[in-house]
């Protein structure tokens, strides 16, 4: 990755020689000429001239140099924002009409990252380290959603075959493409220890990448600690998934002095307003007993009266002990099957835990405030965003276009009551590549409001 980098740097080093010549002599012929204006991407419509063709290069190497670098890593973030501000001094506005065109090509360039290959059965993400183990199946040839399948155990257990044979027919008669990773360590929370909440996400773009997959379709379902893992990455990534499905499985919950549970870990209930769920549970389950889910589910109710949404569904079985529900992988997804994302809800609450899940639906945060709550209201009819925080929302933004507000008019943002903002934004092309991380159309932007000015 470091030559990569390094040989981009050189090359760019290069190219800005090349368009302040190419620059100089543009000015000059068109003052001569009486022209001014040129598009930076040369999709749109402008004045043509070979110093903008390099000036859109030079642009398109430092999108790859972004995406090369590894933005969870503090040099690696740092490395990307030093970028961004090039990229904003290299193309300072976008017009209109090259919007569309940059969209494309940082999504193309964004397609041009890891893959996985097509074959159903076994695979490693690290082949030369015999690391990463994974295995591909449901409906390979032209999904029609994404299925992540976690297993169960604990310290020193479990294997993502187990999860294979409870979802994977599920998966596959719902035409959804389905991958089951095996946790990258095995303990009792391992899908969150060890690199494999980010292997997970990794690998959900992988695959996007080599299946045509909506965004729109990707869901977490899962037993035992892959229940687990699927309430806790669910809530975190709560803005890329459309359902969640955990069976047996809770979310941690927090005891109180007499040992009894009174709450659940902080970024889980709140951040997942928006998306369906299916909680399964038997209730004299001897190994995740039901008081885990009971909390969870009262929890949820609480959130659902003071912010709306929640939409979840509970289902207590009696003397199942710790088996699959009833009809078994069939039985679970077929409950959620029908769900969508939604990536522009009118309400949003983000209670973040991780440094590097900067953005979520249409806010960024580029360093979350760990157990902060964000709550953020779109008024669609006043062109309008409200947002409440108990904490200062440094280098917190909203990012938005034509799909959550009416960009061509003033949009007003108010925090705490206090009104921030009030104008027309700005497309920005270090906008669009800061959103398009992921790869994902949806919740790609080419405008931000920061939240402090």
């Amino acid at each position: 990755m470091g030559t990569f980098i390094e040989a981009a740097r050189l090359r760019r080093a290069f190219c800005l020689v090349s368009v302040f010549v190419g620059l100089t002599f543009f000015v000059l012929v068109g003052q001569t000429e009486g022209r001014h204006s040129v598009s930076p991407f040369k999709g749109a419509a402008a004045s043509p001239g070979w110093a903008f063709d390099k000036n859109d290069k030079l642009a398109e190497e430092l999108i790859e140099s972004y995406f090369a670098a590894d933005g969870r890593q503090a040099a690696g973030r740092a490395e990307q924002l030093r970028l961004l501000g090039e990229i904003d001094a290299l193309v300072p506005e976008l017009s209109s009409k090259s919007i569309k065109g940059w969209r494309k090509k940082i999504l193309e360039l964004w397609s041009e990252g890891r893959t996985l290959e097509k074959d159903s059965g076994r695979q490693r993400y690290w082949e030369e380290e015999k690391r990463g183990l994974f295995i591909v199946g449901g409906q390979t040839r032209n999904p029609k959603g994404l299925l992540i399948g976690m297993h169960g155990g604990g310290v020193g257990s479990g294997d993502c075959g187990e999860a294979h044979g409870f979802l994977n027919s599920a998966a596959k008669k719902r035409k959804w493409l389905a991958i089951f990773p095996e946790v990258l360590e095995k303990t009792e929370h391992g899908w969150t220890t060890s690199g494999t909440e980010e292997w997970v996400i990794d690998l959900i773009d992988a695959a996007r990448r080599t299946w045509d997959i909506d965004p729109n379709q990707v869901f977490f379902a899962g037993h035992s600690m892959g229940g687990y893992g699927s309430w806790t990455l669910g809530a975190h990534h709560a803005d890329r998934v459309a359902a969640l499905a955990p069976a047996a499985g809770a979310p941690t919950p927090i005891r109180g002095s007499d040992d009894k549970f009174i709450d659940i870990i902080e970024g889980v209930i709140p951040n997942l307003r928006n998306v369906p769920m299916l909680i399964y549970q038997s209730d004299d389950d001897p190994q995740v007993p039901p008081e885990a889910n009971r909390i969870a589910v009262k929890k949820l109710g609480e959130a659902k009266e003071r912010w709306g949404g929640y939409p979840f569904e509970y289902w207590e079985e009696e003397n199942k002990g710790h088996s699959y529900p009833p009809g078994g992988g069939k039985g679970l997804l077929e409950r959620i099957a029908k769900n969508k994302r939604n990536p522009y809800p009118e309400r949003v609450v983000w209670q973040p835990v991780l440094d590097w899940k900067r953005q979520f639906y249409w806010l960024h945060w580029e360093q979350p405030k760990a157990r902060a709550t964000v709550v953020a209201d779109l008024d669609r009819k006043a062109n309008k965003i409200s947002i409440t925080c108990e904490w200062p929302l440094t280098g917190g933004s909203v990012v938005l276009d034509d799909r959550v507000l009416k960009t061509a008019k003033p949009v007003v943002v108010e925090v705490n009551g206090k009104e921030v903002f009030n104008g027309v934004p700005q497309a920005k092309l270090s906008t669009l590549v800061m959103t398009s991380v992921r790869g994902d159309s949806d919740l790609q932007f080419s405008m931000r409001i920061p939240l402090v000015p």
